[in-house]
């Protein structure tokens, strides 16, 4: 199990820091270092070269095996199961009887009768099973698997240098078993930069040799380790909503499972009273919850067998109200917030570099001709782009790219701005996540 600092948060002992890192930041529940090389670096690592990110402590890790682990999850995804065969890989969506997102992240069928699932700190999953009567086993894997991804442009070079074996024979959403440093581990390409990549999956008592043998091999193509500072500016530029960041699960929606949590996962407590920033201020716990379609994962949600929450959501797919874009905030708005920072008088809020830290659900009031439109999240400044962008769940009405709104910068209390903005299409960076591997050279 990861290690508690005095502070009483989480640091990963299965892959521990570089030396050289001096800075160390809050990802939710836990520890890591802040930046390696410096966050402009890092950030542009995924577009140029690659980097390799631990994500070891943090998710959901479960794996279920049996006669009914795939319809287990079956039952609780809202995605078709058609074409889940062995080696493949889904974004498995979650939803509570009310049809909001409860949680989300990878399923992998690593066999006939066994299936692994990664997601975030929500174990809905583990109390559907509790509840129900399936002929499989459930267990929690936790730090005993680590999670290394391998992302950018020369992932794939990285990969097959550091395993001895060619890659291009599994496509995207694809998994298979291959070595590294002498260990089994599998191998899901996936893309969580929008660009080519990879996550290795395997045993952590060899997380640390795995993880050296990456960076190794990575040295030749420009590898960069990233921090946690950056780590998640690419789920803006490629459109990847993030429970506690982008909306909350929507424990309320049933208290059964409210109950569960604090009983089993004390330590996670802090969800049921996650606090808000910005100028959105929440109408009532439930504000921030979100169905599929706000999240702009409407096209998941497949009526082809029951599942949790299906029957809300046939009304929900005929008749959506929102959708997920991404606004591009006017330029000399944004310089006048910095400046307000050397003028006599209170400034406006600070904006942090290259986004917020993560200590509470950061939501921005959108308007439209002075009527609320939608609520602006995960505001960031993209180096790439040389754009401060944000996602934002919008009205239809609003959603088409080129559409002018203004985003409400500013707590309530202290000196509000009414920000310009551009709505684009999300992914806002193009999405290569599906190159074809075989043409590569």
């Amino acid at each position: 199990m990861p290690a508690l600092s005095h502070h009483g948060f989480e640091i990963n002992e299965l892959i521990p820091p570089a030396p050289g890192a001096g800075t160390w930041t809050r990802f939710v529940h836990q520890f890591e270092p802040s930046e390696f090389t410096g966050w402009v670096d890092e950030s542009e690592s995924w577009k140029k070269t690659a980097y390799i990110g631990d994500w070891s402590s943090l998710p959901n890790k479960l794996i279920v095996t049996g006669p009914d682990a795939v319809r287990f999850f079956q039952d609780l995804s809202v995605n078709s199961f058609g074409n889940f065969e062995v080696g493949r890989a889904k974004h498995s969506v979650q939803c509570s009887p009310e049809g909001r997102v409860l949680t989300e992240g990878i399923l992998m069928r690593l066999g006939d009768e066994e299936v692994k699932f990664t997601g975030g700190p929500i174990y809905w999953a583990e109390y559907q099973f509790q509840k129900g009567d399936y002929d499989a086993t459930l267990v929690q894997r936790g730090t005993k698997d680590f999670i290394i991804q391998v992302q950018g442009p020369r992932s794939l070079d990285i990969i097959e240098r550091a395993s001895g074996e060619k890659h291009r024979d599994y496509k995207f959403l694809n998994l298979r078993k291959t070595t590294i440093a002498g260990h089994e581990v599998w191998s899901l390409r996936q893309g969580m930069s929008g660009e080519l990549g990879f996550e290795l999956h395997g045993d952590g008592a060899h997380a640390v040799e795995v993880h050296q043998a990456l960076l190794d091999a990575g040295q030749e193509f420009g590898v960069r380790r990233l921090g946690g500072r950056t780590k998640m500016v690419n789920h803006v530029e490629a459109c990847f909503p993030t429970p506690l960041v982008d909306y909350m699960p929507a424990i309320a929606d049933d208290l059964g499972f409210a109950q569960f949590l604090g009983q089993t996962h004390p330590e996670l407590s802090y969800l049921q009273h996650f606090p808000s920033s910005g100028s959105h201020v929440p109408s009532g716990p439930t504000d921030a919850y979100r169905d599929p379609t706000e999240l702009g994962w409407g096209r998941n949600i497949k009526f082809d067998h029951d599942f949790i929450g299906s029957r809300a959501l046939e009304d929900v797919v005929a008749n959506p109200a929102r959708t997920m874009v991404t606004l591009v905030w006017n330029k000399d708005d944004v310089r006048d917030v910095y400046d307000s920072l050397f003028r006599e008088g209170t400034p406006y809020d600070y904006m942090e570099m290259p986004r917020a830290l993560f200590d509470s659900l950061a939501m921005d009031t959108v308007v439209q001709n002075g009527t609320a439109v939608g609520v602006s999240t995960s505001r960031c400044y993209s180096y790439h782009f040389r754009d401060m962008i944000s996602l934002c769940t919008i009205d239809l009405a609003q959603a088409r790219p080129g559409e002018q709104v203004e985003v409400i910068w500013g707590s309530p209390g202290s000196p509000q701005k009414a920000i310009r903005a551009t709505v684009a299409p999300a992914p806002y960076k193009r999405d290569n996540r599906r190159v074809d591997v075989t043409a590569l050279p």
